[in-house]
């Protein structure tokens, strides 16, 4: 009798782990985080349309898309001091209806005034730009540790899955609506990111401390230096780098040669496109689970296959070997990505999370249109198999530099806990 009350409180202090999928506040903040990521897809994608339509040329796409570019660089990180100097959710909130207010001025703009167009396109990168890092430090709010990872994977599944069946629906609905109602769609998705996540449980430096802050110089180069407090961030952010401007600028220029030039169909480009997303959404229903013991070693190994997508174009392969290597690929990258966000989360400074989070949208978002605007005369200098050839090597031998960095065995100083 006298042991019962003890099994009693043993069996009641440890209940299950909660699925983050049951959590209601994650709900609203995946619900919101989707909608922007599939506002982002969606306007390049209606602006072809438009190129279709007449209503826009193909210089004009050229402009406003750089403008886009050109908003969402100058936002990130602006947005990731006002998200560690403000409530996250605000900044949320802000960013998120300027996007939603430029997309009627895209509209009003279309086929009547390319210079609002362009004006538009920019408050629209802008506002992209500005939520990207709030909501990753909003993530770290709304979830707690144990469960960011199934968190963090989720979301990339719901961005996967807007990326494969977007374009589908977006010309079912281009059957029934005009470029200008689209654009207005795209606003009303910014509208749901604004409006639909809710408020982060934890709180942060600014709101516990009242005191004067620094300038936003400071405050910007603050976050460089907890940057640099972490070797594996570094590490990681170079890989990440080297992969998306050497590896992914490289194929996606070379991908739509070789698919027309070798294969003589267009069903190579579509079927690799295919199998990466594919990949890529096995990848994160693999890694909402698994935790390997070297969990950093095992995400740069992931990302290090992105090199079998450059060496499959440089081989004289089965056209099965290049969507096998494209799916491969997929697998690989979000291996990397999800760990890297839940490590971000996990062991940077709270109070300094969203600058640190700039950093990584503006070196990678960055430097991939410096890569996409070198690759092709390079293939002109020196040939598609020998720039090939370099960007498969460096998508090897750079993540495998990486994982020999201190700390970078497992994202941290330590081992992190496995509890969910």
């Amino acid at each position: 009798m006298a042991t019962t009350p003890a099994r009693t409180a043993a069996k009641t202090a440890a209940p299950p782990p909660r699925s983050v999928l049951l959590d209601p506040a994650f709900l609203r903040l995946w619900a919101g985080t989707t909608a922007s990521g599939l506002a982002t897809w969606a306007l390049p994608f209606v602006l072809g349309l438009a190129v279709l339509h007449r209503d826009l040329g193909a210089a004009g796409l050229g402009l406003v898309l750089a403008a886009r570019t050109a908003g969402f660089l100058a936002a990130v990180a602006v947005g990731g001091v006002l998200a560690d100097r403000h409530s996250r959710r605000e900044v949320v909130l802000w960013s998120a209806l300027a996007a939603a207010v430029a997309a009627p001025l895209l509209a009003a703009g279309l086929g009547r005034s390319l210079v609002l167009m362009t004006a538009a396109a920019a408050l629209a990168g802008a506002g992209q730009g500005a939520c990207r890092p709030a909501f990753q430090a909003l993530t770290a709010e709304t979830v707690e540790p144990g469960r960011r990872q199934q968190a963090n994977a989720a979301m990339t599944m719901a961005v996967r899955s807007s990326t494969l069946a977007g374009p589908a629906l977006t010309a079912l609905l281009a059957a029934f609506f005009g470029v200008g109602t689209l654009l207005l769609g795209i606003g009303l998705l910014w509208l749901v990111a604004a409006l639909v996540p809710g408020k982060g449980a934890g709180t942060t430096g600014p709101a516990a401390e009242p005191a004067p802050r620094a300038g936003f110089r400071a405050e910007f180069l603050e976050g460089i230096r907890e940057a640099r407090r972490h070797p594996w961030f570094l590490a990681g952010l170079a890989a990440l780098v080297a992969v998306i401007a050497l590896g992914y600028s490289a194929t996606s220029v070379a991908l739509p040669l070789i698919s027309r030039d070798r294969y003589g169909t267009e069903w190579v480009l579509a079927a690799a496109m295919t199998a990466y997303t594919l990949g890529a959404l096995g990848g994160a229903l693999v890694i909402a689970r698994w935790r390997p013991r070297s969990q950093g070693r095992a995400a740069f190994a992931g990302l290090a296959v992105y090199g079998f997508a450059p060496l499959s174009l440089m081989l004289p392969v089965h056209p099965a070997a290049v969507v096998a290597a494209y799916a491969v690929a997929g697998i690989g990258i979000e291996l990397f990505n999800v760990p890297w966000f839940t490590a971000t989360q996990r062991e940077v400074a709270p109070d300094k999370l969203a600058r640190v989070s700039s950093l990584d949208f503006l070196l990678s978002y960055g430097l991939a249109p410096v890569g996409l605007a070198l690759i092709a005369p390079a293939i002109d200098a020196f040939g598609v198999t020998a720039v090939l050839a370099v960007c498969a090597a460096a998508c090897f031998l750079v993540p495998a530099a990486a994982a020999l960095v201190p700390t970078a065995r497992h994202f941290g100083r330590t081992a992190p806990a496995t509890t969910d």
